[in-house]
């Protein structure tokens, strides 16, 4: 019932009608599809990207599996809004250590590896054996491309972001481009270490294989180094 001379209007006091304005405008932004955006690079490639901020002559983007990639600004044509609907890939976690990727495996590489063809292509431009970079990402990955450390690993090589951008890898989850750039890496040190203590330094980092002189007293990094000798020999 309404009170004489209020034609039937219920008066809400302006308070409550600014937590109402306030309540909606929140369900609109949460029921909004995350933004995304194309970023085009300078080798003719693009990327789709849930943002991007610049920082000085580096450009930061926001990836669409989580974490971010920092490459410089010069490598970036244009950016654009994705307007395409597509499902997230699929994030995998991997447990802190890593080398637990190949034990259900037993001693050997599992048959049939994803993406041997373009292993086997960029190893052999690169001079690397194409069983060790397997067995390597058998023991980083699982041969998951989606993969991520906990402690920030990104890939089928689990290239860390430093790493990533030392090689101007803009996508860590790309296969192809993180095959690449791991292989790149991965040469650099057989370059400069002989084979056992160059997987000691892709794992423990080339400044604790020369602190120690060998392969560090990590737990991690021997039986990390072991399984991949073992698995690239049979």
């Amino acid at each position: 019932m309404s009170a004489p001379g209020d034609s039937g209007r219920i008066v809400v006091p302006l308070k409550h009608r600014q937590l109402v304005g306030a309540t909606v405008l929140g369900l609109l932004s949460a029921a909004a599809p995350a933004r995304a955006e194309l970023v085009f690079f300078a080798s003719g490639r693009s990327m789709s990207v849930k943002s991007h901020k610049a920082d000085g002559n580096s450009l930061i983007m926001a990836l669409r599996t989580g974490g971010e990639v920092t490459c410089d600004r010069s490598l970036v044509t244009r950016i654009e809004p994705d307007e395409v609907p597509y499902p997230e890939p699929e994030e995998v976690r991997l447990k802190p250590d890593t080398t637990d990727a190949a034990n259900d495996r037993g001693v050997r590489l599992q048959p049939d590896q994803p993406y041997s063809e373009i292993i086997e292509k960029i190893a052999a431009e690169h001079g690397v054996d194409a069983k060790l970079v397997k067995a390597l990402i058998q023991v980083e990955s699982a041969f998951q491309p989606n993969a991520k450390s906990p402690k920030g690993a990104m890939g089928l090589m689990q290239l860390m972001p430093r790493t990533a951008r030392q090689y101007a890898l803009a996508d860590p989850f790309d296969a192809r481009a993180n095959i690449e750039a791991g292989i790149r890496h991965l040469k650099s040190l057989l370059d400069r270490f002989p084979v056992k203590l160059a997987l000691a330094a892709y794992n423990a980092g080339e400044s604790a294989v020369q602190r120690f002189g060998g392969v560090p007293p990590y737990a991690e990094t021997r039986a990390y180094v072991t399984r991949i000798l073992s698995l690239a020999a049979n």
